[in-house]
């Protein structure tokens, strides 16, 4: 099938409504979200009245259909929107990103009519959804699970321990996944809608990270939590498949989070370099610089087609994974190499805190990690090449 017969848009070419959510979304990270960045920064906490602002502004259920007052945008609205936030500040950015891509397509998936009507609503107006899969000993190998569910009657007793979890400061729904069979390896993983006020529930641990550091990533423990049957996404035992493939997309957003920080290090160079007089000349004028600045913009531009291409893919229903992960890894390595870049040169101004450049490099790093390391998307391309 070719480009036109998908009748998939130009990549870089929004539609109205994806532009007029661009440029909101920008404006509200230019002139609410800015003003607090070095105050969360410092408190290693999302400012509680900006999460309020969130929901205000419908950037936490873009992709929710209206009747359950949602958005009803579609899922590009949520990469542009996740990219214009990055660009101020990645914390506030992958607050957002969990909340769209992770939590609300896994309900918007697999949710039945009746979880749809009971939670959607709540996730698009007032609360905040956390995405609980990492454990200890499940990072890469993500289903090495010993977060353990045992059926009582018509619940479920949930009893483990989820780390590196992003939202759980802020969330009121966890998407748990747990085992109901640990022989069975992945046909035992389920997928539970824990609330943060059932018994035995808690938020524990809080990391004190090198980056994103307002956003919170917190240990969560289940001590004996009773989960009803109807609390269960989708079917039971087939938890690993609401995992994965809700993860393909959340890779996406991830990589919307990464060209955000890449972008910002670009505006930040090109005004530093103009700015900065060195041998009565300005920085910029330097062939040298010139070049840094030409291939700087060369990988960002790389990096967001690679992003736009997987979400166009996704939201019009053709195979994504491999593009998914060639976005991820290349916008993770793009988002490094240019707040690097950016650092250097800025030089002595680039290494303290007084420039914005050293929090965009110390953010970048989280994205060759999480949602799947690097190594993993080289691994899922090269599978899917080899087929």
């Amino acid at each position: 099938m070719t480009f036109t017969e998908t009748k998939m848009p130009p990549l870089t070419k929004l539609t109205e409504d994806e532009q007029m959510l661009k440029e909101a979304a920008a404006d509200f990270a230019d002139t609410v979200i800015q003003p607090k960045v070095q105050e969360m920064e410092e408190a290693a906490k999302l400012d509680p009245e900006l999460v309020k602002q969130f929901f205000e502004m419908g950037l936490m259920g873009i992709e929710i259909p209206e009747k359950y007052q949602g958005g009803g945008g579609t899922f590009m609205m949520s990469i542009v929107a996740i990219e214009q936030i990055s660009r101020v500040d990645a914390s506030v950015g992958v607050f957002m990103d969990v909340q769209n891509t992770l939590v609300n397509n896994a309900f918007l998936r697999w949710g039945s009519d009746e979880i749809k009507e009971r939670f959607l609503p709540q996730l698009a107006t007032e609360k905040v959804g956390a995405y609980c899969l990492s454990e200890a000993g499940s990072g890469s190998d993500a289903f090495a699970l010993k977060c353990s569910a045992e059926e009582d009657g018509d619940s479920y007793v949930l009893n483990g321990t989820k780390l590196w979890i992003t939202n759980a400061n802020e969330a009121d729904i966890f998407l748990v996944f747990a085992t109901i069979d640990s022989i069975a390896g992945y046909k035992g993983i389920t997928a539970f809608i824990v609330e943060r006020d059932m018994d035995g529930f808690s938020v524990s641990k809080k990391e004190n990270k090198l980056g994103i550091r307002a956003s919170s990533t917190c240990e969560i423990l289940l001590e004996d939590v009773r989960v009803s049957k109807k609390n269960i996404l989708g079917e039971v035992g087939k938890g690993y498949k609401v995992a994965i493939e809700t993860l393909n997309e959340g890779r996406i957003g991830i990589g919307a989070q990464m060209i955000g920080i890449a972008q910002a290090s670009l505006d930040a160079a090109l005004s530093y370099t103009q700015e900065r007089k060195q041998f009565g000349e300005a920085v910029s004028d330097f062939q040298g610089v010139q070049f840094q600045l030409a291939r700087m913009a060369t990988e960002l531009e790389m990096a967001r087609l690679l992003v736009y291409n997987a979400a166009r893919l996704k939201e019009n229903a053709q195979p994504f994974l491999k593009e998914a992960a060639m976005a991820k890894y290349y916008s993770a390595e793009v988002a490094e190499n240019l707040s690097s870049m950016a650092v250097d040169l800025y030089g002595g101004y680039g290494y303290v805190k007084e420039y914005p450049v050293e929090k965009y490099f110390r953010d970048s790093k989280i994205g060759k990690i999480y949602e799947g390391t690097s190594n993993m998307q080289l691994n899922t391309i090269a599978k899917i090449l080899l087929r």
